[in-house]
């Protein structure tokens, strides 16, 4: 039986708006969400780059699963201005468990379609990626 993930397409936009990020840091996040009846991955929403790490938080819902792409700026202990780009993986414990089992099987496969990210995170609620957790993994 072939594997219902290994079908999942990702939609030209993604990789369009994270080169944009990126490159031109154009969003300071980027949501993505799995079209389930289209079989692709799509651009659900972005963040200008004046919004904050909470602005970020708040778009992911709390029953759905998403990836997400933050930008996370920050300054070293020698005073150095730098940035991560985060991969978060959302997947909390009240979504379907199927919305779960596919988001886990297409994610590695869509990772590599996003060339630069810096730093992966799994979360499963709001603590496990809270701004502390993303200062502690950006050094």
């Amino acid at each position: 039986m072939a594997n219902a993930a290994s079908g999942m397409a990702v939609h030209d936009d993604c990789k369009l708006r994270f080169l944009e990020l990126k490159a031109k840091r154009t969003y300071r996040f980027i949501i993505f969400k799995i079209e389930e009846k289209q079989k692709q991955v799509v651009v659900e929403k972005v963040g200008e780059p004046a919004q904050s790490y909470d602005d970020f938080a708040a778009s992911l819902p709390v029953n759905e699963c998403r990836y997400a792409v933050y930008d996370f700026d920050f300054v070293t202990e020698e005073n150095c201005q730098k940035s991560r780009i985060f991969f978060i993986a959302w997947s909390p414990d009240t979504s379907r468990v199927r919305s779960k089992m596919i988001y886990a099987s297409s994610k590695d496969r869509f990772k590599r379609e996003l060339d630069g990210i810096q730093v992966e995170l799994q979360a499963t609620d709001p603590t496990e990626m809270g701004l502390d957790v993303i200062r502690s993994r950006a050094g």
